[in-house]
């Protein structure tokens, strides 16, 4: 089968999304079999899929609690409800064809002291226009050595470039026993992820690369030595592994 422009990842994410066209989606099939390699990793995707939309359906399609139904008056404070609520509506989190399953103690402590704190400080701050982060990009030097100081521990900022993705700037955040920083980055259409980064001392193991979901958000999150990384956009989990793949082998580097 001839192809009129070559097969691309964004083809790749459309096709697990449903969105190409019926003429599309035949060369993509023609051509995943000429692939078996990106095949089956496709079919990976898809069964993370079904398992998910089986298993947590329910969840996601639940109602707010009505402690979270605020009609605040401020409107940081509103932007603080509607997170609450977005996170209410629930987190899923799955795994990929190389990650074990966490004990439960172990899957609690991630929820409360890495992925809802991180999905919340996400959803709060890249609504901002004016004031994203506390520290900008132009003085990524002081953001690192501040940040480090703060958290006690060495940390660095990963290059998205790749991805089309420019570092914004971060802040320092409260995040449940603990702080945490925040990194976030944007791209030509404004669109923004974030990393997350914070002490996770009760994970006994490192933990490669689960994710969570929350309505449009997803989060890749992994645990290397006592530091917990999420990095968090509302994009489609392919796109977002890649970058988190990035990310962990940017952060790994010794330097």
């Amino acid at each position: 089968m001839k192809y009129e422009t070559p097969i691309t990842d964004t083809d790749l994410h459309a096709y697990l999304d449903g969105q190409l066209s019926e003429a599309r989606r035949l060369q993509v099939e023609a051509w995943l079999k000429l692939h078996p390699d990106k095949h089956r990793e496709l079919q990976e995707y898809q069964l993370i899929d079904r398992e998910l939309q089986n298993l947590f359906e329910p969840v996601l399609r639940g109602p707010v609690p009505d402690s979270l139904r605020i009609q605040p008056r401020k409107r940081f404070h509103a932007r603080i409800a509607a997170a609450a609520a977005f996170l209410a509506a629930g987190i899923v989190i799955g795994w990929n064809s190389n990650a074990l399953m966490l004990a439960e103690n172990q899957s609690q402590q991630l929820q409360n002291h890495l992925i809802r704190p991180a999905a919340f400080a996400h959803v709060v701050f890249t609504a901002e226009k004016k004031h994203p982060v506390e520290v900008g990009a132009e003085q990524e030097q002081h953001l690192v050595n501040w940040l480090s100081n703060r958290l006690n521990t060495r940390i660095k900022t990963p290059d998205l470039s790749q991805h089309g993705y420019q570092l914004v700037g971060g802040r320092l955040l409260p995040s449940s026993n603990s702080m945490a920083a925040q990194f976030m980055y944007q791209d030509k259409g404004d669109k923004r992820v974030t990393l997350y980064v914070r002490h996770i001392n009760d994970i006994k193991a490192d933990v490669m690369f689960q994710f969570a979901r929350g309505n449009r958000l997803t989060t890749f999150y992994w645990v290397e030595g006592s530091l917990g990384y999420a990095l968090s956009g509302e994009l489609d989990k392919v796109a977002l592994l890649t970058m988190a793949r990035t990310t962990y082998q940017q952060l790994s580097l010794d330097v």
